[in-house]
């Protein structure tokens, strides 16, 4: 009775998986509330043979250990994010609609709210100083998902960087995403609230499962700041075409918090002046616009842009008219066991050149223009059951500081170096959950920080 109960039981958590992959999500929840149904007549089932096994038991005149019931597998949605953007690098599914799995009520917090998660260990050797090797719980996020119908959900992220944060520490505790999200007839999406900015290939699918190396790309970590999130409303739709576009209305960037005196708007010029939602200014807000095409098996073509006014109409700024624009070409390829994808982005920012005259002096004024590309190949050279091994090669050239508004003579700056970055590694893959990453990284300019990486990194 209970072989034939849980025999049906792992039936119905096997059709989940090509449910998943024919029905929409509207579709797909009200399949599974009626196979959580089914699920809780099994146990149900279980509880009265249960019942009348110890009751069996009892009239027994040798010692009995009453049986506990297996509990019956629970369908399970998992990725707190969806996304339109397909991840460059990705060898095993980084958001999967759903999967199955024996969740505790730790995982599946109610049949319409999910627990998800991702996070990553890194440990870097420089080439040249072996006193320099770090190690490094470099973030854990805990995501939760809550559909409250058919077409409405809430989604949530939260995350910790460098593993403990505290006022003398380096890390740091921050809301990754907070919106709502609409699904309306027509298949038009609207959503409000904090969100990630559909730019290039990592920035929406930035899961250490969706990305080869242990480390994200110079030219997504350096010129389009992942993960960078903005607090607005957006729209997007996909089309029978393959086409998907998104837009919306957010806000951007506070130019009043670059410090000359710091290296780090040369390390990320967007980066050092984001607001991540944080008492956001708002005073200028900015729109975004990106196009995806996925008309061809295993092609995506697309782009993106972002721009707005940066002085956000701070009182006596001298560049209260700074505008940025950021733009990016992407494509991404998938023949067979290959995986090639190239990317490149663009940044500008005008009217700096009174601003940069009150940094005179200092080694970190406001560029005028940033730029990046890369082009990467990867290859399933070996995989054999849930075992995946991917070797990948990839190419980097970024400017931070390519170029300056024109200054008055003797108060010019010197441009930044064009960095080129190597990247030879593997990603070898456990499941679809779980990756192990090893690489060496060769800088053509800054040799010094050459490096051995290795990384674990999980999600779910």
């Amino acid at each position: 009775m209970k072989k034939n109960i849980l025999a049906q039981a792992i039936a119905i958590a096997l059709m989940a998986s090509p449910l998943a992959a024919s029905a929409s999500e509207a579709e797909l929840l009200k399949r599974l509330n009626k196979l959580a149904a089914e699920v809780e007549q099994l146990k149900a089932e279980l509880a009265a043979t249960k019942q009348k096994t110890d009751t069996v038991e009892k009239r027994q005149d040798a010692f009995a250990a009453a049986p506990v019931a297996p509990a019956a597998p629970a369908v399970v949605m998992s990725a707190a994010t969806t996304t339109t953007t397909a991840p460059s690098g990705t060898t095993a599914a980084a958001a999967p609609v759903s999967t199955v799995a024996a969740a505790s009520p730790a995982t599946m917090l109610g049949p319409n709210t999910v627990l998800s998660s991702y996070g990553e260990v890194n440990y870097t050797r420089p080439r040249n100083d072996s006193s320099k090797s770090q190690a490094d719980v470099a973030r854990a996020v805990i995501g939760i998902t809550h559909r409250f119908d058919e077409k409405t959900k809430m989604v949530a992220e939260f995350e910790w960087e460098h593993a403990v944060t505290s006022a003398s520490d380096k890390g740091e505790t921050e809301v990754e995403q907070l919106y709502v999200e609409r699904e309306f007839n027509n298949g038009l999406r609207a959503k409000g609230g904090l969100f990630l900015i559909p730019a290039g290939l990592l920035n929406t699918n930035h899961e250490p499962t969706a990305y080869y190396g242990v480390y994200r790309n110079f030219v997504e970590t350096a010129i389009i700041p992942s993960t960078w999130r903005e607090a607005g409303f957006g729209l997007s739709q996909t089309l029978d075409n393959g086409l998907t576009w998104d837009t919306g209305l957010t806000t951007g960037f506070d130019l009043s918090k670059w410090d000359a005196s710091s290296t780090e708007g040369r390390e990320s010029p967007l980066r050092s002046i984001h607001q991540e939602g944080q008492l956001a200014k708002a005073g200028d807000l900015s729109v975004f616009g990106a196009l995806n095409w996925r008309g061809v098996p295993g092609l995506l073509l697309g782009g993106s842009v972002f721009t707005g006014k940066i002085g956000q109409k701070t009182p006596d700024f001298p560049a209260q008219d700074a505008r940025l624009t950021v733009w990016d070409l992407h494509a991404r390829y998938t023949p067979g066991k290959w995986d090639l994808s190239a990317l490149y982005a663009r940044g500008t920012i005008s009217n700096t050149d009174a601003l940069n005259q009150t940094f005179a002096g200092q080694p970190t004024p406001v560029p005028s223009s940033f730029y990046g590309w890369y082009t990467q190949a990867a290859y399933q050279l070996w995989k054999s059951s849930d075992y995946t091994l991917t070797p990948f090669v990839r190419y980097e050239r970024f400017n931070t500081a390519n170029s300056y508004a024109a200054m008055p003579p003797g108060l010019g700056v010197a441009t930044g170096p064009n960095e080129g970055v190597w990247t030879v590694g593997a990603n070898f893959n456990i499941g679809e959950g779980v990756v192990l990453k090893a690489d060496y990284q060769k800088f053509k300019v800054d040799t010094t920080r050459d490096r051995f990486n290795l990384g674990l990194g999980y999600a779910f």
